[in-house]
């Protein structure tokens, strides 16, 4: 099978580049990712001599470059991890999300019916469900949740599954969409809740938690999510959307503190900041219709895992200080500058 991971660069989209190369040894993988400025080609230096892995640089919003690519590689499934998907930089600068995750989501379809594929499959977030509130722990997303965004990010996002969605029902293009929890492990960007206070923590920096901390999220280890879409992508069932969500729900402030405790640093390096604008509360996910369709669960616990995500970036320091020095955005010049 000849598999096109797009924003394969990025943290997500690279540990299933990792999981898939391992899993399937006989497939071919093939990355393109723009390398914007949460994408990391050093994070896949791992598998770049892997002979049955090519990385392209390109836009998925370059309907001449994507064209190109799938003439040449006539790819069999499509993954799309490629958006910009950071809620603070969708508040600033809106426009680039909806140029990315909705424009370039399309000319990747437009791709897959002109040359054809036996799958595409969107990769989205529950951002795209809302919140739900803190009184209410009963209440979860399902996948018949009506959408109800909050920020640039989601409603690019919501409106990105829509439009496959829509290709679905009117060309019959075959496509599966995931929404999913958020995720955390390693080779996460360092903007992000877990590795900016791991970084911060080692650093004895201001730990910076928004409003009083008390926004819950349901944690997902990224490994775990990688399961789920390899799943989706043989087993699920065409046109359908299936929720991914870890069962681990947990406060950004219980997380901060859980941080400095395995760090041995203290509390008071937690600093509130003015809230986000627009903040949802609690995102939390049913899977139930992953799990009785294909048999999928979370294997990981929050506990153990973010144990498992501390120590990556202890033994991993000089991969996310290259980030937080900006020296990260050289590394495609000093590989290919001269090729």
């Amino acid at each position: 099978m000849n598999i096109l991971v797009t924003g394969g660069a990025g943290f997500i989209g690279s540990n299933f580049i990792f999981y898939m190369l391992d899993r399937h040894p006989d497939y071919r993988i093939v990355c393109l990712d723009k390398l914007t400025y949460a994408g990391n080609l050093s994070t896949l230096a791992p598998v770049m001599q892997n002979p049955s892995f090519r990385f392209v640089k390109a836009d998925i919003c370059d309907r001449e470059a994507v064209y190109a690519l799938f003439e040449e590689e006539r790819f069999d499934v499509v993954v799309n991890f490629a958006a910009e998907s950071h809620v603070d930089r969708s508040i600033e600068n809106p426009s680039i999300f909806l140029q990315t995750n909705i424009i370039g989501t399309s000319v990747l379809m437009d791709a897959c019916r002109k040359y054809g594929i036996g799958r595409f499959h969107q990769v989205s977030t529950d951002e795209v469900y809302g919140d739900l509130p803190l009184d209410r722990p009963d209440l979860f997303f399902t996948e018949e949740t009506p959408i109800h965004t909050s920020s640039p990010y989601s409603s690019s996002k919501a409106g990105a599954d829509l439009l496959v969605q829509a290709y679905h029902r009117t060309y019959k293009l075959p496509i599966t969409i995931s929404r999913c929890s958020n995720n955390y492990g390693p080779y996460q960007f360092p903007e992000k809740l877990i590795p900016l206070m791991i970084a911060n923590c080692l650093a004895d920096k201001p730990l910076p938690v928004y409003g009083q901390g008390l926004n819950v999220r349901d944690w997902l280890y990224v490994e775990d999510h990688c399961k789920a879409i390899d799943l989706v992508i043989h087993k699920g069932r065409e046109g359908e959307v299936y929720n991914i969500g870890g069962h681990n729900e947990m406060c950004n402030i219980d997380i901060v503190k859980l941080i400095c405790h395995e760090l041995g640093k203290p509390e008071s390096l937690i600093t509130y900041v003015t809230d986000r604008k627009g903040h949802d509360m609690r995102y939390a996910i049913d899977p139930t219709k992953i799990h009785n369709e294909l048999g999928w669960l979370p294997e990981t616990k929050f506990e153990n895992g973010i144990k498992e995500a501390i120590r990556w970036y202890l033994d991993n320091r000089p991969w996310w200080e290259e980030i937080v020095s900006g020296e990260y955005q050289n590394y495609y010049e000093r590989m290919y500058g001269k090729r």
